[in-house]
């Protein structure tokens, strides 16, 4: 318990004095660091939390949640009718996939040929938001759908010719060729990802069977859960009805990646708590010369009968006071930047006439920025913890002083 004149000597410590201009300029200084620190940390870690989901969200809308390969069997297609199948899944699709190669004038390069049927291709994600250019219900024999930085790299657009190397080859007079066939784009979809734009085309199913020399029966199936989100429990589940199918999620293909930028992010907050840490040790520095400056008050303090454990407190209670109102005004202003960071990039974007996050770069048409309650917490605690912990040595030593000595030459 905090007692009367514990709070009161407390109170008088923080206000500023002219005499203590040296010190008010390091207590402002550790204000200042701290809050900086664990605002900086907020904005930080929402951009990143933002750029994680927009990636997660591109990915799961241009690939299937969970895709079933067969092994030496064909899928099972009677479990599609499985009760628990369908309280989980959306959509349930027939795929099949190929690489070969796509040749344009004097360009060349791999590409991995995704085929559906017309009906199942108006279903995937890319078509039914409406990013694509082109008829989309045109997935017919010899069409094809190309990402738009394919259409780029190739000059392309919707109507035009491309030629398509299979690795597989067709027997002729002279020997075994690879199969060539000439497809007409019948629309550019645009998932977002470069990646994807730049290395995915989609074509007919059976088109797709013929070009590969592939069979109906090692057709995929690709299943677009009701909760994409909680994926590994999802996955089991599916893996219990397809016992003897190879089973994987979005998040298998997409684990190296996923991993990279969960380590980059922890990485990320170690190096911004080091902020905190070196603004927080100012507090050191402020309340050692608070306790030089006030050895006589101390001195009277102890003389009159308070106790040493009074004399830690009402330290330790500055000290944490500075850490803690400078914690929830970088709290506040974390949070408020990280509202906003869209409305300020577009204003010094549009003031100094530069270009701020460009969309050619991080193929984002705005700065993602997302709020988690959660990483706020544990911003704050980390923050106050290390302010209780660098207030207690400081605390203590003023609780030492002899007040003999304090008033010796008083």
């Amino acid at each position: 318990m905090i007692s009367a004149l514990e709070k009161e000597i407390t109170l008088r410590y923080l206000k500023t004095r002219k005499k203590d201009g040296f010190l008010n300029i390091i207590s402002i200084f550790s204000f200042i660091g701290i809050s900086l620190g664990v605002a900086v940390l907020i904005i930080v870690m929402s951009v990143m939390n933002g750029f994680r989901t927009e990636l997660i969200n591109k990915i799961v809308g241009f690939n299937a949640h969970v895709t079933v390969k067969p092994y030496e069997s064909p899928i099972n297609l009677e479990q599609l009718n499985n009760k628990n199948l369908k309280l989980i899944s959306g959509e349930l699709i027939l795929s099949n996939s190929g690489e070969a190669i796509v040749i344009s004038k004097d360009y060349t390069k791999g590409l991995i040929l995704r085929g559906y049927s017309s009906e199942n291709f108006l279903k995937l994600d890319v078509v039914k938001k409406g990013n694509l250019m082109g008829k989309s219900n045109q997935l017919i024999k010899n069409s094809i759908s190309i990402g738009k930085e394919l259409s780029f790299n190739l000059d392309l657009g919707v109507g035009d010719k491309v030629s398509i190397m299979s690795p597989v080859g067709i027997e002729t007079i002279i020997g075994s060729l690879p199969r060539q066939e000439t497809f007409i784009i019948s629309s550019i979809f645009d998932s977002g990802l470069a990646d994807f734009d730049a290395n995915i085309a989609f074509i007919n199913l059976d088109t797709l069977e013929n070009f590969f020399n592939f069979k109906k029966e090692k057709r995929n199936l690709e299943i677009y859960l009701n909760n994409p989100s909680n994926i590994e429990e999802e996955k089991n589940k599916i893996q219990k009805i397809f016992k003897n199918e190879f089973v994987y999620s979005w998040a298998d293909m997409n684990s190296s990646l996923f991993s990279a930028l969960k380590v980059e992010r922890n990485v990320m907050f170690i190096i911004l708590s080091l902020i905190i840490i070196v603004a927080a040790f100012n507090i050191i520095s402020g309340l050692t010369i608070l306790v030089k400056n006030k050895t006589r008050d101390i001195a009277i303090l102890k003389s009159i009968g308070v106790l040493n454990k009074s004399i830690v407190k009402i330290f330790f209670l500055v000290g944490v006071i500075i850490g803690t109102t400078a914690t929830f005004f970088g709290i506040f202003l974390g949070v408020m930047f990280s509202l906003y960071i869209e409305n300020l990039r577009e204003f010094l974007s549009n003031t100094f006439n530069i270009s701020l996050f460009p969309e050619e770069i991080y193929f984002l048409s705005k700065m993602p920025s997302e709020i988690n309650p959660t990483s706020i917490f544990i911003i704050s605690l980390c923050s106050i913890f290390i302010t209780i912990i660098v207030s207690i040595f400081p605390a203590i030593k003023a609780s030492k002083l002899d007040p003999v000595k304090g008033l010796k030459y008083e």
